[in-house]
């Protein structure tokens, strides 16, 4: 896709994979996805970044797309993520880095920037806020079938996605997330059977796009995906400073279903996330979905080259 390159880079014992575009030399800008995403989901914005002048770097974590799986999925945990970033980026010759993340890639780009602010030139965050590194607990807050209840207990999500294939619960998830509503199943009802088979793909998510991430996650499947974010949620970090002195910018669209979460909007629009990362500014986009960076390309495209050229 419009040159960008392809490597598998050898980090914690793993294969991992590595998307990249522009120059070596040039200043570096690590993409982190969320779920059900890997690298391709930043495919609009790693070209737009490096046609002005800068590196772009979308790793598949591990387990994920085309990087090695664990030796244990059930065992992965944000620290593996973590560990793996600091390693890529030695393994890159990366000294320092913006990162810019999405969904769960927010809360690794957040710990990574409380425990390796050196390693730090700013952070763009899409849809979640800059989150203290503490355990978060949402779901104590929503009925049993908000999905994240029901994808935490083992064995559930598991038996839900084996009525289908790869390619029906990667469509059924991106339409799921495209909404506006938080995703709540009934008391009988399993979050694949939300989705009705009828129901059109978002007018900005071709077919071919969604044959591009079923390939990938039948390639890796769901294991660590449900490990990491969604069974790792209670996990715990020793932080000391919780302060980030870096630039910061949160991209929110306003009909992303996470804006709907229990406290989130006036967590955002108080902009409480300062006390954290002092040098914050937010903008919202009135129609963004949880999808913002597929569903605008050029608008967050031009909101990231902004930040990283006032910041570079």
């Amino acid at each position: 896709m419009e040159g960008i390159a392809h490597n598998y880079i050898q980090v914690n014992g793993l294969k991992l994979h590595v998307a990249e575009i522009g120059s070596g030399s040039s200043p570096a800008v690590v993409f982190l996805h969320g779920f059900p995403e890997v690298w391709y989901s930043w495919r609009h914005q790693m070209i737009a970044v490096a046609k002005a002048g800068y590196r772009a770097v979308a790793p598949d974590y591990r387990g994920y797309g085309l990087s090695d799986p664990p030796p244990e999925p059930g065992e992965a945990t944000y620290a593996d993520f973590l560990a793996d970033l600091l390693a890529l980026l030695d393994a890159l010759s990366i000294p320092k880095a913006f990162l810019v993340a999405k969904d769960f890639g927010v809360r690794v780009a957040c710990l990574f920037a409380f425990l390796h602010p050196e390693k730090v030139e700013g952070v763009v965050t899409l849809g979640i806020p800059f989150l203290p590194p503490t355990p978060m607990n949402f779901q104590e807050l929503l009925p049993e079938g908000f999905y994240i209840s029901r994808w935490q207990k083992p064995g559930r999500a598991e038996a839900d996605f084996g009525r289908f294939d790869t390619k029906t619960v990667v469509r059924n998830i991106y339409i799921l997330f495209s909404h506006s509503e938080i995703p709540i199943a009934d008391e009988n009802q399993e979050i694949m059977d939300m989705v009705a088979p009828s129901t059109p793909l978002p007018l900005w998510f071709t077919d071919e796009d969604l044959s591009t991430y079923a390939s990938l996650y039948e390639k890796s499947g769901f294991q660590t995906a449900l490990k990491v974010p969604y069974r790792s949620m209670s996990e715990e970090f020793d932080v000391t400073n919780v302060q980030v002195d870096v630039p910061a910018l949160l991209i929110m669209g306003e009909k992303d279903y996470f804006f709907k979460f229990p406290g989130v909007e006036d967590y955002i629009r108080s902009e409480q996330a300062k006390m954290f990362v002092s040098k914050l500014d937010t903008v919202y986009l009135p129609e963004g979905s949880h999808f913002v960076q597929e569903q605008f390309p050029e608008q967050v495209n031009q909101l990231i080259l902004n930040f990283l050229n006032v910041h570079s």
